[in-house]
């Protein structure tokens, strides 16, 4: 998952979970009215820099009645973790308790550009980690949903325990959620495919649709 943080969609409100999608710049064209229709309900759209679709989704998936927020891409070798949460709050990332915004993510995961961990040890990750975590709780309020694989988590962090405030969006594309990293006793949302029907990556909120109201409102 690369770009603005994506839309989350429902596949129907008397479910026990939710349908979700993420989009990103990656997607030039996305059947928001579509996706509501067959009852999704939220979505996430990711920044690592100004995306110039961020609006553009964004807005389409607000006027679509969808439940919404941002992501970021880490790049934990570039800057620090303070200074990505800062740029992120900076560009669409923030958080309200208005219903509508879901709490920011921070994406972090294989590094597409060199070495899988960025070239830092795992307590450096950890550091890393909770500099953008604390950043971003202190200016907003509450923590930011981390998005990552068992895999990279485990490699790059010794399997951290200390970030279990902050809920879980895991990636694994199959049939089933597998082995939960990190001392997290279960995911908030599981990112189970890349394909959606209506644009991006497939979500599913671990929850009903009262839930995932209550968890946006905070």
């Amino acid at each position: 998952m690369k770009g603005i943080f994506s839309l989350l969609a429902c596949a129907g409100l008397a479910q026990a979970t939710v349908q979700g999608f993420d989009i990103s710049h990656w997607q030039t064209s996305v059947n928001y009215a579509g996706a509501y229709g067959a009852g999704a309900r939220f979505a996430t759209e990711g920044t690592t820099y100004t995306d110039p679709s961020f609006s553009t989704h964004y807005t389409g998936a607000t006027n679509a009645g969808l439940i919404r927020g941002g992501y970021h891409f880490a790049l934990p070798d570039s800057t620090s973790g303070a200074a990505q949460a800062k740029y992120f709050l900076a560009h669409g990332g923030g958080w309200t308790g208005d219903g509508i915004t879901l709490p920011g993510m921070l994406d972090i995961e294989y590094n597409p550009y060199g070495a899988t961990c960025y070239g830092l040890s795992a307590a450096s990750m950890v550091s890393w980690i909770s500099d953008f975590v604390e950043t971003y709780k202190s200016a907003v309020g509450r923590y930011p949903m981390i998005y990552t694989t068992t895999d990279w988590w485990t490699t790059c962090t010794g399997n951290s325990k200390s970030f279990t405030d902050c809920p879980l969006v895991l990636a694994r594309y199959s049939s089933s959620v597998g082995t939960i990293p990190g001392g997290w006793p279960y995911q908030s949302i599981w990112q189970n495919s890349d394909s959606y029907s209506y644009g991006g990556d497939s979500d599913i909120w671990n929850g009903d649709a009262a839930g995932l109201k209550r968890f946006a409102t905070g």
